[in-house]
């Protein structure tokens, strides 16, 4: 059988000889790194791709159809001769540097008790929510080649695929180096245990270290259904039974939990070709048994037996199968969903296992724990390309993308302000409008939804948290009192006020590089259309420049003050002495 073939194939690359590991360090199956990131696990090659999140789970209808055609094709387009494995990472930091991070220091500027009060809020958001836990997202490849220049070029060539596919989800994808990789590796073995030194893989070769001396836990040990590192317990799990249509959410419902945990889905493609002489193999052996059965009706003189149910059914699912490979552009892949969960007490790992349990149950699948190969699961789900539980699963295109990997985008910026919470996972949003290519922003709302709410705890965060000078034009007279809260000076504009806006003033550094001139005609011009209309200063437009020239010019220099006597036409004084007046204040704009 082809597809058998192709599978003992694999399965033949990946396996290894056992041998019992004498030390932490013997337990982890890398055996060689390089500094682009591309390391050694048995006889194959693998390097890992981080990709970011998307907002997958809040889009519409529409949205998510095309979502998930394009992560579709992403699948498609993997290599037959590689295995892929995608992963999503819970990895829990540090709560109190986050609290840190996020709160604003005090100042000696008479503003501290707004400060307390808005840090006051910032902690009451940060409670229940997930925000002590990142979330990241990885794809590993990994393929056996001879040496390590066919493995760089292989990998070269498939990660500028994947990252093409990747950006048409308006996900980014990079690749990891060697030090970023290892630590996804010591993040998960040491928690939040601090690094006593960076990791340099030069220093470390220089003197001889082990690379895995960095990232290897202090002890390892291995039960029946679970494994301990150091002081923390863990345990890995396996979907064992799958639902006959699954939802979308599931795998962001499984990792929707505030532990560190970590959720991989091996993907094995099977050639086309191969795939389709399987599937027809398969349909023929099926219509065979059928005829068999019928004949055997018929030689007891049954004519009006009807085909069993399980017989009808297999035959129509495998004609189901060989029409999606052939006429609606699916592959065959090989599947398998691990994932493994850490916790500070053998209780609440307990516990958390069987909510993990229940959340699987209530998609109709089955999550099962792995009985003495807790080992060998927690080299499958980690991220270095191998595959050591043999509970594959065959999946066509569609049914592996439904285990997609996105949820919702998480914007964390570091320096930035709050500006409220995400609608899917509930974890906070804090941007710095600064960092963006275009920081311009805009509010949309009906009358009462809060656009002048949102603008002043705007205002507020920046006036408490940065130095930056803050301009606003208040035509309904909103923000007075915000103003003066935060000490700022206000400057009233209106008919009955002391303060004018004259809009013919000008002085010599008027205007950028330009004439200085042309450009304040330019903006009169314009001022003058919209108060008597286009058409009127159409027909003046020539006497209007000559006026502005004339009143200019004499405000700088005396070249032009006995000019409109040379010219004296009645329509032109009046303009010139309007110009000329207002020039001086005396017709100011209110």
């Amino acid at each position: 059988m082809p597809i058998i073939k192709t599978l003992v194939k694999a399965t033949k690359l990946e396996k290894e000889k056992f041998t019992i590991p004498k030390s932490v360090q013997d337990a982890i199956p890398i055996q060689r790194i390089w500094p682009d990131g591309i390391f050694q696990v048995g006889s194959r090659f693998s390097k890992t791709f981080s990709f970011t999140d998307i907002n997958y789970q809040i889009a519409g209808k529409e949205d998510k159809t095309a979502m998930f055609l394009d992560y579709s094709e992403l699948l498609n387009a993997l290599d037959s001769g590689a295995s892929a494995k995608i992963t999503i990472n819970n990895r829990k930091i540090n709560k109190a540097e986050f609290e840190k991070s996020l709160l604003l220091p005090m100042k000696e500027d008479g503003l501290n008790h707004f400060r307390k009060e808005y840090n006051e809020m910032l902690l009451s958001k940060v409670t229940g929510t997930n925000n002590s836990v990142v979330q990241d997202r990885y794809i590993t490849i990994t393929v056996a080649k001879r040496n390590i220049d066919e493995a760089r070029t292989y990998f070269s060539r498939v990660g500028t695929d994947l990252i093409t596919h990747l950006s048409q989800l308006s996900s980014i994808g990079r690749e990891l180096d060697a030090g970023t990789r290892l630590q996804v590796f010591r993040d998960f073995f040491k928690g939040n245990e601090p690094a006593a030194f960076a990791f340099d893989l030069k220093e470390q070769m220089k003197k001889g270290h082990n690379f895995k001396d960095w990232l290897c836990p202090d002890s390892m040990e291995f039960q029946k259904d679970h494994f301990r590192l150091n002081d923390r317990w863990g345990r890995v799990l396996y979907l064992q039974g799958y639902a006959s249509y699954i939802k979308d959410s599931m795998i962001a419902e499984l990792c929707d939990m505030d532990r560190s945990l970590m959720l991989s889905i091996d993907i094995l493609p099977v050639p086309t070709d191969e795939a389709v002489r399987e599937i027809q193999n398969k349909l023929l052996g099926v219509e065979t048994n059928a005829a068999n059965w019928q004949r055997k009706q018929n030689a007891a003189n049954n004519f009006s037996a009807v085909l069993p149910y399980d017989m009808e059914q297999q035959r129509k699912e495998t004609k189901e199968m060989l029409d999606d490979l052939t006429n609606r552009d699916q592959r065959m892949m090989f599947g398998l969903v691990t994932m493994v969960h850490l916790a500070d007490t053998k209780e609440q790992l307990d516990s958390d296992t069987e909510t993990i349990l229940t959340t699987a149950r209530k998609h109709l699948c089955q999550m099962s724990v792995l009985r003495w190969q807790q080992k060998d699961g927690l080299d499958t789900v980690l991220p270095y390309g191998l595959r050591r539980i043999q509970a594959i699963r065959t999946l066509t295109t569609e049914s592996t993308a439904v285990l997609i990997p996105f949820r919702a985008q998480e914007i964390m910026q570091t320096g930035g302000i709050y500006y409220g919470q995400n609608a899917v996972s509930k974890n906070m949003i804090v941007a710095d409008r600064r960092k963006l290519l275009n920081g311009n922003s805009f509010r949309l709302g009906v009358s009462g939804s809060g656009k002048s709410f949102s603008a002043k705890e705007e205002i507020v965060s920046i006036a408490l948290s940065t130095n930056d000078d803050i301009l606003i034009l208040d035509p309904e007279s909103e923000f007075g009192f915000l103003v003066e809260a935060l000490g700022g000076e206000i400057i009233r504009i209106s008919a009955a006020s002391n303060t004018h806006l004259n809009a013919l003033d000008m002085d010599k550094a008027y205007g950028d590089e330009r004439n200085p001139l042309i450009e304040k005609s330019e903006f009169i011009l314009s001022l003058f259309e919209q108060l008597v209309g286009a058409g009127g200063v159409v027909k003046s437009n020539m006497v209007y420049t000559l006026c502005k020239h004339m009143v200019y010019m004499l405000s700088i220099t005396n070249e032009h003050k006995n000019e409109l006597e040379m010219r004296a036409k009645p329509e032109w004084k009046v303009h010139f002495l309007c110009f000329a007046s207002a020039k001086r204040g005396s017709f100011s704009i209110r």
